[in-house]
């Protein structure tokens, strides 16, 4: 099969667009920037915590035999660990940052309209914000009385 005839303003190769080069540490640039990254970093040690628990129930239902308790047992010292100490502390940091910035976000998420007006954002935010604190206070209450 042969090719049709090239005419005299094609060409074969397409002009290369200007595209600047984007440094590595892009986000360093702007607040906002660093926010975001950071919003995305604390993902991972949301997982983590995530892991922690699953571990934790896996240690509470392995308790079989004549010591139920023991995989338990063993969990908390392992969780005794100065490293594990320190990576949950920076855990709970991240998860409380991943938290706020998520309650702050919903604002702008969310259009919540009542009666044709909207609501302002402050007040989706501070009902999440509520809705947290009555949460942790009912389960430091329900932990702490035992």
């Amino acid at each position: 099969m042969s090719q049709p005839p090239r005419s005299s303003s094609y060409t074969e190769y397409h002009p290369r667009w200007y595209r600047p080069r984007v440094s590595t540490w892009w986000w360093m640039g702007r607040w906002s920037y660093l926010k975001f990254i950071q919003r995305e970093i604390s993902s991972v040690f949301v997982a983590w915590f995530i892991v922690e628990l699953l571990m934790l129930l896996h240690a509470l239902s392995n308790g079989q035999g004549a010591f139920p308790q023991q995989a338990y047992r063993e969990f908390l010292i392992w969780l005794r660990n100065p490293v594990v100490v320190f990576l949950n502390l920076v855990s709970l940091f991240f998860v409380v940052f991943h938290a706020v910035t998520w309650f702050n976000l919903a604002a702008a998420a969310m259009v919540v309209r009542v009666k044709g007006k909207k609501i302002p954002g402050a007040l989706i935010a501070g009902s999440n914000y509520a809705a947290w604190i009555v949460v942790s206070a009912i389960l430091a209450w329900a932990l702490l009385r035992a």
